[in-house]
C-alpha cells in the first residue's frame, strides 16, 4: 500500500452508456459543487464537480458524455476517446468509474472491455440493484468480479444513502495501481499478424491505443511527430479496417459470454410486466402521440395556473421598489438611471424566473421518468419523412428548453446531412426565450377564459404556439431535404430504461442549475440592453432637457416627456425603421423591442418596459398595464390588440431572433453560409407571416 500524501486531489472519470444512471451517480456524489465546460479543443460540453474520498483525499470528477464503444461515431463520443488517449498527459485521469446498468450488462460490458485496455485503474458500478427482483435478474458480484478481474460493486444510484464503498474502492485501486498488461489477446485472434507489426510502432503507447489512433484519426497530444508519422503510414497501407473493427467487437463479445455465463441470469417471466404493459400504451401508434399530446396540454395549462400570481408580484415588487427610490432621490441622472435602467432590466429578469423554472420541472420529470425516451422512439418513423433521423428528436425537444445546447447535442447524428438539416430547423421550436414574450402577449390579448370550465384559453393559446414550432420544424426539414441530397442514411439506436419515480434531488439540481443559468446568462444580456437603452432614450442631437417643460407641484417637481423620446437617438431610430413594420401593426417602440431583441429574445419585453418607463417616469403601473393602456395614435385603439398581439405572437414563432443561437450555427456547421441562410431565411418567413396574420385579423 503507498503511502498516504495528504491532501490529494484525484481525477476520475464518469464512463458508462447513455441512461446507465451515471449522471445521477455524479449528481449525488458532487452535490452543487459542479461547473459545466467545453473539453480542451473542442465544443462538447462536460461537466466537472468535487468529491471527498476520505480525510486525506478529494476527488475531482468529470462526467464524459454517455456512448455505446469507444470508437467515436460523433463528436461527443470522439471527446471520450480524446481524453482516454491524454488519460496520462496534461488530462490526467487517475482512476475510471464505469457506470453499468443490471438489465444491459451484456452491451455495458462492451465498453468496459474497451476502456480497460487503457491500462488505467477502473472500478466498475453495476447500477440498479433495487430493481433486480423485479426484473427477474440475478448476479454473482464475486464470480463476475473474479472473470473479468476488476473491482465490481451493486449499487443503487437513486436509493443508496451513501457510497463510501465506491470512494473506498477507488482509493484501493488507485494505491494498487495497475500492471502493463498485453492486449494483443483480442487483436490477434482478428489478425495476429498485422496486430504484431502495428505494435512495433511506439514504445509509450499499447497496441490497442495505436489501432484507435488508426481508425479513428485522433491522436493523444503528447505524441511524438515520429510515432505519429508511422501510425499514418501504416494506415495508408491498411486494408479492410472496417471488417477488422467488426471483428473486435465480435470477439470482444464472445469473451463477455463467457464472462457473464455463470455468474448472471435474466428470466423475464419471474419479473414484473409493468413495463411491457406502459410500452403498449406509451408507444402505441395511435394512443402513444395522444398520450403525448395530452401531457403537454397539462403542462401548458399549469404553466399559466401556477406561475401567473408569483409573476405579478415580482413585477409589483420591482414597480414598488422603482416608486420608493423616486420618492428617496432627487430628479435627476443618477435616479433615471437607477429606476429606468437597472431596476429596469432587473425586473425585466426575475419575473420569467416562475415560467421559466416551471417548465424545465416538467421537462426534467419527463426525462427522469424514461418517458421522454420513449417518445424519442415513437417520433422516429415521423422524423425520417422530413430529411431526419430519430436522433433528431433529441436536439428539437431540447430545443424547447434552449436551441444552443439542442443545436450541440446534434453531434450525435453520426450522418452529416440529417446533423445539418436538424441544425437548421431547431431554432423553429419554441424555446424558454420565448416564453416571456408569449406568456406577457398572451395574458393581454387573450381573455382567461375556461373552456368547459376546466381548460383555459391562454394555455391552450401557448400549447398551439408550441405546435406550430415543431410543426415548422418538420416542413422546413422537409423543405431543406430536397435542396440538401442526403444518400446515406443513419442507423438509429435508442436506449429504453426503465421507468423510475424521479428523484427529488435530481430534479431540484436541474431546475436550478438551468434557472441560474438562463437568469444569468440572459440576465447579463438584457441588463446590459436595457442601460443601453436608457442611454440612448435619454440623449438626442439636441439636449433633450431644453424639451421638458417644468411644472409646480405641491410634493415635488415632475417633468413632461411630451417628443423627448422621439427626439433621442432611440426615437430616431425607431422613425427610421418604423415604414417597414408599420404594415405589420407596429409602431417605432416595438420596432426598437425587435431589434434589440436580436441579442436575445425576452429582451423585447425588457425594452419596451425601458422604452415606457423612460416615456412615462412618474408612472408607478407595471410593464403589462403599460402595454395594456398603450394607444395607437391613428386608431385611438389599445396599440396591442387582438391583431397586434397575434401578428406578434406568430413573428417570434417563426423569427431566429437569437445572436447566440446564431454564433453557435456558426461554429457547428464551420462557416458563415448556413447561419446567414438561416438567418435571413427564418426572418422572411417571420415577416411575412406577420404581415399576413395582422392583415387578416386587422
Amino acid at each position: 500500500m503507498k503511502k498516504i500524501e495528504h491532501s490529494k486531489n484525484l481525477r476520475i472519470a464518469l464512463i458508462g452508456n447513455p441512461n446507465t444512471g451515471k449522471t445521477t451517480l455524479f449528481n449525488r456524489l458532487t452535490g452543487l459543487r459542479q461547473k459545466v465546460a467545453n473539453f480542451p479543443g473542442v465544443t462538447v460540453t462536460k461537466k466537472e464537480g468535487k468529491t471527498k474520498l476520505s480525510e486525506n483525499y478529494t476527488a475531482e470528477i468529470v462526467d464524459l458524455p454517455g456512448t455505446y464503444s469507444i470508437h467515436a461515431s460523433s463528436s461527443d463520443q470522439g471527446a471520450v476517446l480524446n481524453m482516454m488517449l491524454n488519460a496520462r498527459l496534461e488530462h490526467k485521469i487517475d482512476v475510471v468509474v464505469l457506470v453499468a446498468d443490471v438489465e444491459n450488462l451484456k452491451r455495458n460490458l462492451l465498453l468496459f472491455s474497451q476502456i480497460k485496455d487503457f491500462d488505467i485503474p477502473i472500478v466498475l458500478i453495476i447500477n440498479m440493484k433495487d430493481q433486480m427482483k423485479r426484473k427477474g435478474i440475478s448476479i454473482d458480484i464475486e464470480s463476475l468480479s473474479n472473470s473479468i478481474n476488476t473491482k465490481t460493486l451493486l449499487v443503487s444510484t437513486k436509493k443508496d444513502k451513501n457510497f463510501q464503498e465506491l470512494k473506498d474502492s477507488i482509493l484501493d485501486v488507485y494505491h494498487e495501481g495497475i500492471e502493463k498488461r498485453q492486449h494483443e489477446s483480442v487483436l490477434q485472434k482478428v489478425d495476429a499478424d498485422y496486430f504484431k507489426k502495428l505494435g512495433k510502432l511506439s514504445d509509450h503507447y499499447s497496441v490497442y491505443e495505436c489501432w484507435l489512433m488508426i481508425t479513428q484519426d485522433i491522436f493523444p497530444n503528447g505524441i511524438s511527430e515520429e510515432e505519429c508519422a508511422a501510425i499514418i503510414e501504416f494506415r495508408q497501407t491498411s486494408n479492410n479496417l472496417k471488417r477488422k473493427q467488426q471483428q473486435e467487437t465480435v470477439h470482444r463479445y464472445v469473451e463477455i459470454n463467457k464472462q457473464l455465463e455463470k455468474s448472471y441470469s435474466k428470466d423475464r417471466s419471474k419479473g414484473s410486466d409493468l413495463r411491457a404493459l406502459l410500452d403498449r400504451i406509451f408507444m402505441h401508434k395511435i394512443f402513444g402521440y395522444a398520450f403525448f399530446f395530452l401531457i403537454l396540454f397539462v403542462i401548458f395549462q399549469l404553466l399559466f395556473e401556477w406561475t401567473s400570481t408569483p409573476q405579478d408580484f415580482i413585477d409589483q415588487i420591482f414597480t414598488n421598489i422603482s416608486s420608493w427610490v423616486k420618492q428617496q432621490m432627487q430628479p435627476g441622472v443618477l435616479r433615471d438611471l437607477i429606476t429606468d435602467g437597472i431596476l429596469t432590466g432587473i425586473g425585466g429578469v426575475l419575473i420569467f424566473i416562475p415560467q421559466i423554472a416551471v417548465l424545465f420541472l416538467f421537462i426534467s420529470v419527463l426525462e427522469e421518468t424514461g418517458y421522454m425516451s420513449r417518445v424519442i422512439f415513437l417520433m422516429d418513423k415521423i422524423m425520417r419523412k422530413f430529411g431526419m433521423s430519430g436522433k433528431s428528436v433529441i436536439p428539437l425537444i431540447s430545443g424547447t428548453a434552449c436551441a444552443i445546447p439542442a443545436i450541440m447535442a446534434t453531434r450525435t447524428i453520426s450522418n452529416w446531412k440529417e446533423r445539418l438539416i436538424t441544425i437548421l430547423v431547431t431554432p423553429f421550436t419554441t424555446c424558454s426565450a420565448r416564453l416571456p414574450v408569449y406568456g406577457i402577449l398572451i395574458s393581454i390579448i387573450i381573455p382567461e377564459t375556461k373552456i368547459f370550465g376546466l381548460f383555459g384559453l391562454q394555455g391552450l393559446t401557448l400549447l398551439m404556439l408550441y405546435m406550430l414550432g415543431f410543426a415548422s420544424a418538420l416542413i422546413a426539414g422537409a423543405v431543406l431535404s430536397k435542396f440538401i441530397k442526403n444518400k446515406q442514411r443513419s442507423i438509429f439506436i435508442s436506449e429504453m430504461p426503465d421507468y423510475k419515480i424521479p428523484s427529488i434531488k435530481n430534479l431540484g439540481i436541474n431546475v436550478l442549475e438551468k434557472t441560474k443559468s438562463f437568469t444569468l446568462e440572459a440576465g447579463k444580456i438584457i441588463l446590459a440592453i436595457t442601460i443601453l437603452l436608457w442611454y440612448l432614450g435619454s440623449n438626442g442631437p439636441d439636449n433633450l432637457k431644453n424639451t421638458n417643460t417644468p411644472i409646480a407641484n405641491e410634493s415635488t417637481q415632475v417633468y413632461t416627456q411630451t417628443n423627448t423620446l422621439e427626439n433621442s437617438y432611440l426615437g430616431m431610430l425607431g422613425k427610421t425603421i418604423e415604414p417597414a413594420i408599420k404594415p405589420l401593426g407596429y409602431d417605432w417602440k416595438i420596432g426598437i423591442a425587435l431589434l434589440t431583441s436580436f441579442a436575445a429574445r425576452e429582451v423585447f419585453i425588457s425594452s419596451l418596459a425601458t422604452i415606457y418607463a423612460i416615456e412615462n417616469k412618474e408612472d408607478g403601473a407595471t410593464i403589462k398595464q403599460k402595454m395594456m393602456a398603450e394607444i395607437n395614435p391613428d386608431t385611438q385603439q389599445p396599440r396591442f390588440n387582438f391583431s397586434v398581439g397575434m401578428s406578434l405572437l406568430v413573428f417570434y414563432a417563426f423569427a431566429m431572433q437569437c445572436m447566440a443561437t446564431f454564433a453557435v450555427v456558426k461554429r457547428e456547421t464551420n462557416g458563415w453560409f448556413w447561419p446567414v441562410t438561416q438567418l435571413i431565411g427564418m426572418g422572411v418567413i417571420a415577416y411575412l407571416s406577420a404581415l399576413l396574420v395582422f392583415q387578416i385579423l386587422n
